[in-house]
């Protein structure tokens, strides 16, 4: 660094060109108190906008050096640097760049001019009167972004406090009600934790980005960067779990249709253990190429270590889900009138499942441009923030299962209070529990019922049979056992 900084400065002064900073624009200043404390630390006391200028400025003398004279001839500027970016030779008229991404209010978008007088001198301001490039279209809509960035702020710590109540709320009952003990529901309660600690740790680095953001002087701790590791964590693990509940479901109804119970170990690997390595790697490369201040700047390749698990992930479950409904809809094809409507209900229901595979993340992957950029910020903020929130209430309060299981608590504890609240005894009560807990035989029944009514297909591919059978116990309506109606559950848990 010390280097590249003391032959910049040495190249800068043998050419004579310009070499400080734009007078129409705020400059950063090294105070003296900030250089004693950073003195055996450059990258500390510059920070990471300083570092990119010092690059800029010292390739552009470079290029100043070796690039080839001006040959079109004519009165032409000479190529210069600015202080901020470089100038190459130009014909008379206004030259354009665009906006450099040295500072988080500079729009990228936006464009840099300098106007070359006729004469071939560059234009100079006339308060000034010192040569003068033009970068205030850089902040023209900065209090517009301002004021967007501060509203999904808001936005952001309302979905994710609002999940995380909701979430806790759904462990609780999961845990609390033994009856809905199964492999199913212990997916579902270490994906609803992920959200938990994915809402948790968002919400802390969003409040230390906003605080740093605004006092440029704030510290570069290793706890902060530690935060930014385990948001990165967390977030990873987050999808890494729906990837699980993808995984399952898919095992459940199209690979292995009758098969015992599944191993719940590998799931614990792939959701809690392997978010780890891309996490890790993440904030060593990061460490060691682009140190910025708490690793809040997104600008980097780095972070592709990140985002690329993630996009695999979702598109593994898009796989998943798709699959699903290739699946639903072959045999909607094959079946009777009154199978269809079956059919289709399953259909709905599978598509229920979005939230929880994530798979709406895929749709729009990168942002455009202009201001379908800001009605893309909107609703990516709504399902990334509010998704842990729509999870819980479609897969645990508007479960039937967890309902039914919720009623027949509710009614056994009123009941141990000597009070039913309709005037009933505690032997009316009793027979509610066993019409509950007897909708397991119905549901059987519904489904041998139908297996007789289509023999001819009893010969097909077994992911089809078991797909029907699936999707004809869930429209009897009942909510059966968690152990004997995993698939059914699986893909239709709001009794849709």
């Amino acid at each position: 660094m010390w280097r590249s900084v003391s032959l910049s400065l040495l190249v800068a002064l043998a050419l004579g060109s310009e070499v400080s900073q734009p007078p129409d624009v705020v400059t950063l200043e090294w105070t003296e108190l900030e250089l004693q404390e950073n003195f055996s630390d450059i990258s500390a006391v510059i920070g990471n906008a300083r570092r990119m200028i010092l690059a800029a400025q010292f390739e552009c003398y470079l290029k100043i050096i070796h690039d080839p004279p001006w040959s079109e001839g004519g009165n032409y500027c000479n190529r210069t640097w600015d202080g901020w970016m470089c100038w190459g030779d130009s014909a008379p008229g206004t030259a354009m760049q665009m906006c450099p991404t040295y500072f988080q209010d500079f729009d990228p978008g936006e464009k840099v001019t300098k106007v070359c007088n006729p004469d071939g001198q560059w234009f100079h301001h006339p308060e000034s009167n010192r040569v003068w490039s033009n970068y205030t279209q850089c902040q023209v809509h900065t209090k517009d972004r301002v004021k967007v960035a501060i509203s999904l702020y808001y936005l952001a710590v309302v979905g994710h406090c609002l999940s995380i109540v909701s979430l806790i709320i759904s462990l609780i009952i999961f845990s609390y009600l033994k009856s809905l003990s199964c492999q199913r529901i212990s997916l579902h309660k270490n994906t609803f934790l992920s959200f938990i600690l994915n809402s948790i740790v968002t919400i802390m680095f969003l409040s230390v980005s906003a605080v740093i953001n605004e006092n440029t002087t704030s510290s570069n701790s290793v706890s902060c960067k530690i935060l930014a590791a385990l948001t990165q964590y967390t977030s990873t693990s987050n999808y890494f779990w729906m990837l699980c509940e993808g995984i399952y479901l898919h095992t459940l109804i199209i690979v292995a249709v009758f098969v015992e119970e599944q191993q719940l170990f590998w799931y614990y690997i792939l959701g809690w253990g392997f978010p780890i390595i891309p996490a890790t790697t993440y904030a060593v490369a990061r460490w060691l190429y682009f140190d910025d201040k708490c690793w809040i700047s997104p600008h980097t390749h780095l972070v592709y270590i990140i985002h690329g698990p993630i996009q695999v992930a979702l598109v593994v479950n898009l796989f998943f889900l798709l699959n699903i409904i290739r699946v639903l809809i072959t045999k909607l094809k094959e079946t009777h009138c009154t199978e269809s409507t079956a059919y289709m209900k399953a259909v709905r229901a599978t598509l229920i499942l979005i939230p929880l595979l994530g798979v709406q993340f895929i749709l729009m992957p990168w942002r455009p441009e202009g201001c379908i950029g800001y009605v893309y910020d909107f609703f990516n903020n709504i399902f990334s923030h509010f998704q842990g929130l729509m999870v819980a209430i479609i897969f645990c309060f508007c479960n039937s299962e967890a309902q039914t299981a919720l009623q027949r608590k509710w009614v056994q504890w009123k009941s141990a209070w000597g009070k039913t609240g309709f005037g009933e005894t505690p032997a009316t009560n009793n027979h509610f529990n066993y019409h509950t807990n007897s909708s397991i035989a119905e549901t059987s029944r519904a489904t041998v019922n139908l297996e007789h009514a289509a023999p001819a297909q009893l010969s097909e591919p077994q992911e089809n049979s078991h797909a029907l059978s699936v999707m004809r116990q869930e429209d009897s309506g009942e909510a059966g056992s968690c152990g004997q109606n995993d698939a059914l559950d699986k893909v239709d848990t709001t009794g849709i």
